[in-house]
């Protein structure tokens, strides 16, 4: 059974705890910045295959860090949207040095 959040300030939390591993963290740390600077080449480009390329390594960098670090599901498969935005606050808390990475 999935537990439900009554806000993301509930949820952050229990994110954290799902990247307790810091290999996972840099696992999605990696996907993030893959998929912001595809996003950025697509904007240059226009090529529409850096989108699927950004989606692809954003997910990918998570995934590997929850299958092969933390042995554990990714938060979003049942809470996506909350997850998608854990995902930012996360990476900026890793790149302004709040987080360890």
């Amino acid at each position: 059974m999935t537990a439900r959040y009554a806000s993301f300030a509930e949820f952050y939390p229990y994110y954290l705890t799902q990247h307790a591993d810091r290999r996972c963290r840099r696992a999605h740390f990696i996907g993030t910045s893959s998929a912001i600077a595809s996003i950025a080449q697509y904007i240059d480009s226009l090529n529409a295959w850096w989108l699927l390329f950004a989606v692809v390594s954003g997910y990918g960098g998570a995934w590997i860090g929850h299958f092969f670090y933390e042995k554990n599901r990714p938060a979003s498969f049942s809470q996506p949207w909350l997850s998608f935005r854990a995902d930012w606050v996360m990476y900026w808390q890793m790149l302004s040095g709040k987080l360890s990475w």
